[in-house]
């Protein structure tokens, strides 16, 4: 009776349309690998097959339907022989996945996590000949699998616990390696976002040895899921006092907690209160009698010449805790400081301090490329995702970026090494907007047409109940699109370069961190070693100049006085170059793979810390005294400019005079011949006791100029001055 009613049930769900659920479930007898199936593509794996299967059921096509469009649509390049299964898959799910990510909670859908998954398992080993990629066989034998159907949903942050949890809880024959990840997240947007996606990667293997497991990507999917939700539910109770323009929307917001307030510092006074970050401006509503006063706006989209940085702030306006954020604008009086209290480190400012970023410099990508309001509506949406995807990093697995880490795109695009080209590229695809008629699907072409995609970020928003759609934004033009079937789009291209790039400056930076010395004696040593062959060189040099040996220093005056007048001097530093160049060459061929030799410094005599802080005052108090020598030589110029001491000054001025009829009409060569060999032979016999005579009474003339007079004023008084 029980297999009768179960038949029943199977064949009256047959005749209506599949739950939207159901759609992600795999085909067993697809997934069972037999070929003679007439569901099965041949050139597909098992799991191809069945991600093909489901993204069928989810477009409610055949199998046969799907393939025959990638056949028809796609051009001739990317269906090749050896890249046929895997471009194909691609062409089936970025068509699936365009349709789901229509729905509001598809995130929340378990078989929705697991099918994308599936998709990026599929990626990697898409043809029958392929199998999935596995670790070493010491390592599987080293690590057990782990069901993921075990884990509850609610649970802390498991993975991040311990690397030693890490490790007994993967179940290392199924994991997905950086490039499937990098050419399937991004077709989500909320997802992963083409240009972070890589650093998002690595923020979510850094226990896992660079391969990413369901139980992490799912529990990042619905991290996202539940910062959504939370966005949405804590908007919905924060701008009743915000008058928000058409299109802002609320980000995030903070001091909703009257154990964790956040602080409005100006000037001396402090102020708890709720902080609001929008995509247009930073919003600040004091803390009143039982509840919020009006909000205080802070723009972050006209060009007002802001300053966003961290600071140090404390009651009374002193300066003893770094938690804070300072905003400064042409538009304030003085700067405001927003303090984010907690006990230990200065995550929550850091945090702030990042997203506030990021929404500032989208404006300033919109300001630097003169977007309208099409592509300006789509960049301010794809920074706010990016937050959404940063805040669900950080809440489901504690982690924090570091300098090339950053999970935000615009603010990654200020420290990576070709930044710049990644946003020129950006801008070169949000400005080719065309009228579409037909929708293909994110990664397909028309022969006939450009790419045309949908405004992928403004439709996430809108799907989400963030922002209300324009109508013209469904049917006027598109976006170049982040990802196509079988092609690497520019951006991808500049991406992946500016990771090279990337790569290799961590590396170097690296080598640096391993050179640093601690000390100053020890980095003076340092620094004689190296300019040993200068020092060296000069140390000869002024040998010579002393004449303690005649033949050589005459020899010497002779030979540089012929150069100089040959006008071979000209010659010196190319020849130099070239004798550099040549050396380079040199070691390169024939010492190209070899290990660099370890510099050999002799260190100096170890010193205890009050030796050392003795050390550091005397070096600053030579400093401080070859400043004021600089100083009193400048303002002894000065005085001969006003003519403080009148005899000195007219000597001055006929000497300048004739050094200026001597540029004027003597040749250069000469020139140089007359100061070398004065410089030169200052040392000689015949001529050291006048060079003395005559620098004595230079140094004598000298110190009687007197100084330019100096007044030290304090701000206040230049402060009241500007006022009256």
């Amino acid at each position: 009776m029980e297999n009768a009613m179960a038949v029943m049930w199977e064949n009256l769900m047959g005749n209506h349309s599949t739950p939207f659920k159901s759609l992600f479930q795999s085909n067993e007898s697809s997934f069972s690998g037999d070929v003679d199936s007439p569901n099965l593509i041949p050139q597909l794996s098992p799991l191809a097959n069945s991600v093909v299967d489901r993204c069928s059921r989810i477009l409610q096509v055949s199998t046969e339907e799907l393939q025959h469009g990638f056949d028809s649509e796609l051009p001739v390049g990317v269906k090749g022989l050896l890249t046929y299964a895997r471009n194909l898959l691609e062409y089936c799910s970025y068509k699936a996945l365009e349709k789901t990510s229509q729905n509001q909670d598809y995130l929340s859908d378990k078989e929705f996590r697991r099918l994308t998954y599936d998709m990026m398992l599929a990626w990697e080993a898409p043809s029958v000949e392929c199998d999935l990629p596995r670790h070493p066989p010491q390592l599987q034998e080293t690590i057990p699998s782990f069901n993921h159907e075990t884990v509850d949903e609610d649970e802390g942050s498991l993975f991040y616990s311990s690397s030693t949890n890490m490790a007994l809880q993967v179940d290392v024959d199924k994991t997905v390696g950086p490039e499937a990840f990098a050419r399937i997240a991004p077709s989500c947007v909320l997802v992963a976002d083409i240009i972070t996606v890589h650093n998002l990667f690595d923020a979510l293997t850094s226990s896992s040895g660079h391969r990413l497991h369901f139980l992490v990507y799912d529990r990042y999917l619905r991290s996202i899921d539940k910062v959504i939700k939370n966005s949405k539910h804590v908007i919905g109770a924060s701008i009743v006092n915000l008058q928000l323009a058409d299109g802002e929307v609320v980000i995030d917001v903070d001091g909703t907690n009257p154990t964790q307030p956040v602080l409005q510092h100006i000037g001396i006074s402090a102020w708890p209160g709720r902080l609001i970050l929008t995509n247009y401006a930073l919003y600040f509503e004091p803390l009143g009698v039982g509840s919020y006063e009006e909000a205080v706006r802070y723009d972050l989209e006209i060009d007002m010449k802001q300053v966003i940085k961290p600071e140090l702030t404390g009651p009374l306006g002193t300066r003893l805790f770094d938690k804070a954020v300072m905003y400064k604008s042409t538009s304030l009086a003085e700067p405001v400081y927003f303090e984010f209290p907690e006990f230990n480190a200065h995550l929550r400012r850091d945090y702030w301090l990042e997203i506030c970023l990021e929404i500032f410099r989208a404006h300033e990508f919109i300001r630097k490329y003169n977007h309208k309001e099409m592509q300006k509506s789509e960049v301010l949406a794809r920074a706010a995702l990016g937050i959404f995807r940063y805040r669900a990093v950080r809440d489901a697995f504690q982690y924090f970026s570091s300098r090339y880490k950053t999970l935000l795109a615009f603010n990654l695009a200020e420290t990576l090494p070709g930044g710049d080209v990644i946003l020129e590229t950006l801008s070169s695809c949000l400005t080719n907007l065309t009228p579409v008629v037909d929708k293909h699907i994110s990664g397909t072409t028309d022969t006939k047409r450009q790419l045309a995609v949908s405004l992928a970020s403004v439709l996430t928003l809108a799907h989400l109940g963030f922002i209300s759609l324009k109508a013209d934004f469904y049917e006027e033009a598109a976006v170049c699109g982040d990802i196509r079937v079988g092609e690497t789009t520019p951006l991808e291209v500049a991406v992946k370069k500016s990771i090279l790039d990337t790569g290799k400056a961590q590396a170097a930076q690296e080598t640096v961190d391993q050179v640093k010395v601690e000390g100053i004696d020890t980095n003076v040593a340092v620094m004689k070693e190296l300019l040993f062959p200068l020092i060296e060189t000069a140390g000869r040099l002024r040998l010579l100049a002393s004449w303690k040996d005649f033949y050589r220093s005459g020899t010497f005056l002779l030979a540089a006085s012929f150069m100089i007048l040959r006008g071979w001097t000209q010659y010196i530093l190319p020849s130099i170059l070239v004798s550099f160049a040549g050396l380079m060459l040199w070691r390169r061929h024939f010492n190209s793979g070899r290990q660099a030799e370890a510099f050999r410094v002799t260190s100096p005599l170890n010193r205890n810390a009050v030796e050392q802080l003795l050390t550091l005052q005397e070096a600053i108090a030579q400093v401080e005294s070859l400043i004021q020598a600089g100083n009193i030589t400048l303002l002894k110029i000065r005085a001969l400019l006003l003519a403080l001491l009148p005899q000195a000054t007219e000597k001055v001025a006929l000497l300048l005079v004739f050094m200026a009829a001597v540029v004027a009409f003597v040749p250069v060569k000469h020139m140089i011949l007359v100061v070398f060999v004065e410089l030169y032979t200052r040392e000689m016999p015949c001529r050291k006791q006048s060079s003395e005579r005559w620098l004595r009474r230079v140094r004598e003339w000298w110190v009687r100029i007197p100084a330019a007079p100096v007044r030290l004023v304090k701000p206040d008084d230049i402060d009241s001055k500007k006022v009256k």
